[in-house]
């Protein structure tokens, strides 16, 4: 029992799991808070846009409820939640073009690591010295006579 324990232990004490609990805790605080962002700003102003309108509340009424004549409910209407539906949609977009700019920012900073250091320029060629240029007249002046 004791062995397992401690394989468990350095199972969750690992780097990488760590970092992928961290993510998680993250990404569900993120969503929490795009998923305001979305109900409490965005779905208010759009809805203000197209007339007034709470599209929370827009839902589509396929069966109405049944009532008794008490006013009962004797079986509950069915809706298709269309303004939630939409709500859920633009939290998706948002977040995904979040995780977007995310990952494009990522890979520059990455691209800008891999990078190799510009190579120095070479070394200019030296003029020749006058003895070079002498060697070099007496050479073709050779050349010119054995031909």
């Amino acid at each position: 029992m004791k062995k397992i324990a401690k394989e468990f232990r350095d199972f969750i004490m690992r780097g990488n799991v760590l970092d992928m609990a961290i993510g998680v805790i993250i990404a569900t605080a993120f969503g929490k808070i795009t998923t305001s962002l979305v109900n409490d700003v965005f779905m208010p102003f759009i809805g203000w846009i197209i007339g007034d309108i709470d599209l929370t509340q827009l839902n589509i009424t396929l069966v109405p409820a049944v009532l008794d004549e008490t006013g009962a409910e004797i079986s509950k209407a069915v809706v298709m939640g269309i303004g939630t539906f939409i709500s859920t949609i633009i939290d998706f977009i948002l977040i995904a073009l979040i995780v977007f700019v995310i990952v494009k920012m990522m890979n520059k900073l990455n691209r800008k690591k891999e990078e190799p250091a510009p190579e120095p320029e070479p070394e200019p060629i030296p003029e020749p010295t006058k003895e070079e240029l002498l060697l070099t007249e007496i050479r073709d002046l050779l050349r010119a006579n054995k031909e």
